[in-house]
């Protein structure tokens, strides 16, 4: 039985700390080296920046009257491939880490040192340890990871998100619990979420009433107006538009950037992607059949003889309507609520947001923002997933599967 399996915390160990310029072969050589020396491996950290090393190695007390010999073989194994080394001496393994156990990500267009160094210091006073940093992206926006321990998360979150939008980044924390990388569920908003244009506006051009419509439409997304009554005064000014309208304005819908990127990976993974909108069927149908959405709910335009009445028909999609379908959906996929994610920008995506696991508001409005678990303020709908702890690498290697 090997010294790790019977000793506790007071055994003695060395870290054996390797740097110098990365290339092949490191690892395996560092380690063919203690192997002559009968040392267990307690702990193994790695990192390269810019092709630069640092790899340590926390490893039991060799027998005894070998250790001087295993520093001196390690600092020539070291020195024959033009790397440095350093050994320390201490007992037992790595301190604990104090209760609660978070993932924050920080998005930043670009990440400045001062708002890096602004996040750290506010994860230290809300009496976080950083255990561990990792880079998700470089593209479109820098994207970083800290495993933060000794806090629990909400406190942690209210520490980190309020004012991250004044540092320029954009700040997600969630549970480091296991459900992080469990099969999940996205919901997300559609207008001005995952299009860019707001489909009643689209209607509303080519009825003649585009500036009417869209004043009544911003003020119901500040939440100045109820949302069902709004709808109605809206749809029923595209009262005589012959239906012919709906094929044009389907034509005319324009994607947000990053949009078919985020579904397509997020599919390639194993999530499912489901769309709720106070807009219509007439698009969102034509949106899940192109982008292969698992779900789609919206508002239905009725038509009768070739036009638009002016009304829309059955169950009012509305900000408390999202939040119930959101639940709809997640129940018919079979995921918890915990492990939802939901996207959007308005205030009638409120509720929905507030439901689920991570609410996400979007370039959204004030509020919004003010009330949600993050916010991204980039134009990049994919860094949502940075968000969910997928690295730019998986992105691309869920596109480049998709091209084969």
């Amino acid at each position: 039985m090997s010294a790790l399996q019977t000793s506790s915390s007071d055994v003695p160990t060395l870290l054996v700390k390797i740097f110098g310029k990365d290339r092949p072969g490191i690892t395996a050589g560092l380690f063919d080296t203690l192997a002559a020396f009968s040392v267990d491996v307690v702990d193994i950290e790695q990192v390269v920046t810019r092709g630069r090393m640092v790899l340590c190695a926390l490893v039991t007390e060799p027998p005894a009257g070998l250790e001087g010999d295993l520093r001196s073989t390690v600092h020539s194994w070291a020195e024959s491939m033009k790397m440095q080394a350093e050994i320390i001496s201490g007992i037992g393994d790595n301190r604990p880490r104090g209760l609660g156990r978070s993932l924050v990500t920080v998005l930043g267009h670009p990440l400045t040192a001062e708002a890096t160094a602004a996040v750290a210091a506010k994860i230290t006073k809300a009496g976080g340890n950083i255990d561990r940093i990792f880079r998700l992206a470089k593209y479109p926006v820098t994207a970083v990871e800290f495993a933060v321990s000794g806090v629990e998360t909400e406190p942690l979150r209210t520490a980190l998100v309020t004012g991250a939008a004044a540092l320029g980044v954009d700040v997600a924390v969630v549970d480091a619990g296991l459900y992080r990388r469990a099969q999940r569920l996205v919901v997300m908003d559609v207008d001005s979420t995952l299009i860019q244009d707001e489909v009643i506006e689209l209607f509303a051009a080519h009825a003649g009433c585009e500036d009417e419509v869209a004043e009544v439409t911003a003020a119901a997304m500040r939440g100045e107006l109820d949302f069902e009554q709004s709808l109605h005064a809206r749809v029923a000014l595209l009262a005589g538009l012959d239906a012919s309208v709906v094929d044009k304005v389907r034509a005319e819908v324009r994607l947000t950037p990053g949009a078919r990127t985020l579904i397509r990976t997020l599919k390639r993974l194993g999530y499912q992607v489901g769309v709720v909108s106070g807009g219509f069927t007439q698009v969102t149908d034509d949106l899940q059949e192109r982008l292969g959405l698992d779900f789609a709910q919206a508002n239905t335009l009725e038509i009768v003889d070739g036009r638009l009445t002016g009304r829309v028909t059955g169950e009012i999609v509305d900000r408390a309507g999202k939040a119930r379908l959101l639940r709809r959906f997640a129940a018919e996929a079979g995921v918890p609520l915990s492990q939802t994610v939901a996207i959007g920008d308005g205030a009638n995506d409120l509720d929905m947001l507030n439901a689920a696991g991570l609410g996400v508001a979007f370039n959204a409005k004030p509020v919004v923002r003010e009330a949600a678990h993050t916010a991204v303020n980039v134009p990049f709908l994919d860094t949502v997933l940075y968000l969910l702890g997928i690295t730019r690498e998986e992105v691309e290697a869920a596109e480049t599967h998709d091209e084969q």
